[in-house]
């Protein structure tokens, strides 16, 4: 954008929100005079500063609160989402009247899966049962992945703006930390609790646990990557253990089991082992397991441990099918997801509808206690089986799509990367992702920005190591700056 078009905007801008002050002195609202400072300050920042806003954003997102209105159908997490909004049309109204945005991102295999998945969600969206939720939830889906995708990709082009992210995410998470575990030790840290202690700044342990084993591969890999100061490796020491011990006490299943998985995912490449022997093993299990689902079942329906706040009873709870209601509720989801799936296996019910229309594919013999015919205890409970039922085949394909090549660049620029500090963002940008595709077997999150921020940040951190800073060492890196100095805000 160049500087005539900054005043311009910067005019415009002023003009409209000079003509709505008047409007509202003229009707003694002076309540809007408090807050003049910072809607000018964050006009200037939008103008100028959109990387800054972007770092804003992130920082207040494990802070924000969500509002709902069933009856007008709003639901709005403040203050991000409405900053998210803004920058969506900001970014639109650059692409219209300037150009300028990298090719090499357009052109980027994740940016092209990504690209076929919002394609394919406005297609489904048009064909879909409920077109209003269905554009209101495409609608959603863009002001999390353009600001946090497209235009962060930029943003990380300085390196250290990656770190600034992870850490604005993660130190205002503290506090939350802090809430959460008050709350659990005014009532004895019972583990029924857990469900609710975090609340209102995430909905459930299930979201709350999920964003604390996100964030641990990352606080681990500055605590453990050697050429920090020593002070840097401590503070990122205490985050961690911190996290963990937060982890423990989310009593998320499925947060535990994901951060599990990471460790593994870890060993195979610390180890050295080769993939396809890891997929042959995997191939041989889910073998075995067909072939004697049978025999598993009957053994899975005799475990009647339900969940407690033993830490071995509540492990053994992961696989009660029989009288966890957690457990059984999922089932039904999942059921009712494929049966809706087989009934429109193409273009599906549309984005964002399973909550409203899946109740007639459930039978009464899978119903729990906790089901409900209102739509108003969530969705499908898979990252997976959702975009099936609601977006067909395709849906859910892009989605693998995306998950595939998004770890396999993370993999490529771990290995091929000649700078330590890039091989450590790249492994513990792989490591996060792996524990939330793996949480998303069980829960899905992406349609909040408690974890669209950090998963599609994240998403761009892979890509933006990819594009800017894979094969720079920190000698090469330091003199290219100075031999060719790029522009990097956004």
């Amino acid at each position: 954008m160049t500087e005539r078009q900054k005043i311009f905007i910067a005019y415009i801008v002023s003009g409209l929100f000079l003509a709505f002050s008047a409007f509202l002195i003229a009707t003694e609202r002076f309540w809007f005079i408090a807050v003049i400072p910072v809607v000018l300050l964050l006009i200037w920042l939008f103008v100028y500063k959109l990387d800054v806003v972007l770092l804003i954003i992130t920082f207040f997102t494990p802070l924000a609160v969500k509002l709902s209105d069933m009856e007008m159908g709003i639901s709005v997490s403040l203050p991000t989402e409405p900053l998210m909004l803004a920058v969506l049309i900001l970014f639109f109204l650059k692409a219209l009247f300037e150009s300028g945005y990298d090719s090499r991102i357009l052109r980027h295999p994740v940016t092209l899966a990504i690209l076929f998945n919002l394609t394919w969600m406005f297609f489904t969206s048009v064909t879909s049962e409920m077109p209003v939720v269905s554009f209101k939830y495409l609608l959603s889906r863009l002001w999390f992945v353009v600001p946090f995708y497209f235009l962060a990709i930029l943003l990380f082009k300085k390196l250290n703006n990656i770190k600034y992210f992870l850490w604005l995410y993660t130190l205002p998470l503290l506090y939350v930390i802090a809430y959460s575990t008050m709350v659990l030790a005014s009532h004895g840290f019972a583990q029924d609790v857990s469900h609710w202690a975090m609340s209102p700044f995430y909905n459930d342990h299930t979201e709350y646990g999920a964003i604390l084993a996100f964030l641990l591969p990352f606080t681990l890999g500055f605590t453990f990557y050697r050429k920090y100061p020593i002070y840097y490796r401590l503070f990122a020491a205490l985050i961690s253990f911190i996290l963990l011990g937060a982890l423990y006490l989310s009593y998320s299943r499925a947060a535990w089991v994901s951060f599990i998985a990471a460790f593994f995912v870890l060993m195979v490449i610390v180890l050295k082992i080769k993939f396809r022997y890891v997929f042959l093993i995997i191939g041989i299990l889910l073998g075995l397991f067909f072939s004697f689902r049978t025999e598993i079942v009957d053994k899975m329906e005799q475990n009647q441990q339900d969940s407690s706040g033993q830490f071995y009873k509540h492990v053994q709870s992961i696989y009660n099918i029989s009288t966890d209601a957690s457990n059984l509720e999922r089932i039904n989801r999942w059921k009712s997801a494929l049966r809706m799936f087989e009934e429109r296996p193409v273009v599906g019910w549309g984005p964002g509808t399973y909550q409203f229309v899946y109740a007639p594919f459930q039978r009464s013999k899978e119903k729990t206690i906790i089901s409900t015919n209102f739509g108003n205890r969530g969705d499908a409970h898979s990252e997976y089986l959702g975009p099936l039922s609601e977006s067909g085949v395709l849906g859910a394909l892009s989605i693998v799509l995306v998950v595939m090549l998004v770890l396999n660049r993370a993999l490529r620029v771990y290995k091929e990367s000649d700078n330590s500090e890039i091989r450590m963002l790249a492994l513990s940008s792989l490591l996060a992702l792996t524990t939330y595709f793996v949480h998303g077997i069980l829960n899905n999150f992406l349609s909040r920005d408690k974890l669209s921020v950090p998963v599609w940040g994240v998403m761009a951190i892979i890509v933006a190591l990819d594009l800017y800073h894979r094969y720079r060492s920190p000698k090469k890196d330091d003199k290219n700056k100075e031999n060719n100095p790029e522009r990097e805000d956004t």
